[in-house]
């Protein structure tokens, strides 16, 4: 069974106030310059900002923070933000692999941006609400 896409909207400033909320002021989440002279094709979201938004639709299909039973992902390919006022838009969507008889339900989970998977493994558990 499939769950409902969900799309995340992903802006510099986004970008901006993640940075200050985890600290993590890295060039490559802000410098194009910085980023494309490391190697990168630009400016790059998070890690853990992915995570979290991926983590923000299992919470919504699970209905409840505290339904989320383990969470995990591989980070495969960035996420690139350009500098404009759209910025790029990460989709979550993701398939049941498994119901328990404890009423726990098994995710696969796919991230994507423009099409790309940007995590790989990426696997929920959630508890079955009655």
């Amino acid at each position: 069974m499939e769950l409902p896409a969900k799309t995340f909207r992903v802006t510099r400033a986004d970008l901006v106030r993640y940075a200050g909320a985890s600290g993590d002021f890295n060039p490559i989440h802000w410098s194009d310059r910085f980023a494309t002279k490391v190697g990168l094709p630009g400016v790059i979201a998070h890690g853990m900002f992915t995570m979290a938004l991926v983590g923000r639709a299992i919470t919504e299909w699970a209905g409840s923070p505290d339904a989320v039973v383990e969470y995990g992902v591989r980070f495969t390919r960035p996420v690139v933000v350009p500098d404009d006022d759209q910025g790029t838009e990460i989709e979550v969507s993701a398939r049941v692999r498994e119901v328990t008889e404890d009423g726990l339900t098994r995710l696969d989970v796919t991230a994507t941006c423009l099409g790309e998977k940007v995590l790989s493994q990426a696997r929920a558990t959630i508890r079955t609400t009655r």
